[in-house]
């Protein structure tokens, strides 16, 4: 097994290998307007960081949101690319499911939050790092305060919001490590993966104009 992982989801541009028994290589830049132009140099660097080409590749893991338009679809164009090329099977998981995986914290419940932009998180609740209590969703952070209160937050969403997310955990953005490390877990227990469909919960900012004019020659 040798799977490459991928995440657009979040500011973060992440990619990692792994064997199968462990990461090999990873990267992780945050900057949420590039993440077309980091992400297939991230893809050569981690390559050559393991000494191997790309079509050493088994299966390709991508995160498949929840996350914004523009960026959750780079990554997701990009697994659909390789594994067309390489023939290869293509993966999705939850982006939230990678940061519960890796959260510094011993036992549930927690949240995940990560920033949904607009005011609003995208979150989920979590009975352990491996174990998804509900559905994604979008909302405003107030809005759920009463169903989060008391409860430990992980994401860049828990850290923009400290009223409604007052005790806040690393990680901040979420890693193709981990995303990588958890497929192969539940690859080896004979789970099967999601699709890689995006996970956007709401419609794209680009919107078509109001009282839009359709010009048509006589």
């Amino acid at each position: 097994m040798l799977l490459l992982a991928l995440d657009t989801a979040t500011p973060a541009v992440t990619v990692a290998l792994h064997d199968g028994a462990a990461v090999i290589a990873s990267s992780s830049q945050v900057d949420a307007r590039r993440h077309g132009e980091l992400l297939l140099p991230a893809v050569d660097r981690v390559l050559a960081e393991a000494g191997v080409g790309l079509d050493a590749v088994t299966g390709i893991v991508t995160g498949i949101g929840p996350g914004p338009y523009t960026g959750l679809r780079v990554g997701l164009m990009t697994a659909d690319t390789f594994g067309l090329a390489l023939g290869v099977p293509v993966h999705g998981l939850c982006t939230l499911d990678g940061l519960a995986y890796a959260a510094d914290i011993e036992k549930g419940p927690f949240v995940v939050a990560t920033d949904a932009r607009r005011k609003e998180v995208y979150w989920a609740v979590y009975e352990d790092s491996r174990t998804r209590r509900t559905d994604p969703a979008v909302d405003r952070p107030a809005d759920i305060a009463e169903r989060v209160a008391g409860l430990p937050a992980v994401g860049a969403g828990a850290l923009l919001y400290p009223d409604t997310f007052p005790v806040a955990h690393e990680p901040e953005h979420v890693s193709a490590a981990a995303l990588a490390s958890l497929a192969a877990e539940k690859l080896a227990a004979g789970e099967e993966l999601p699709e890689p469909r995006p996970m956007y919960l709401r419609r794209p900012d680009a919107q078509v104009p109001k009282n839009y004019k359709v010009v048509t020659p006589k």
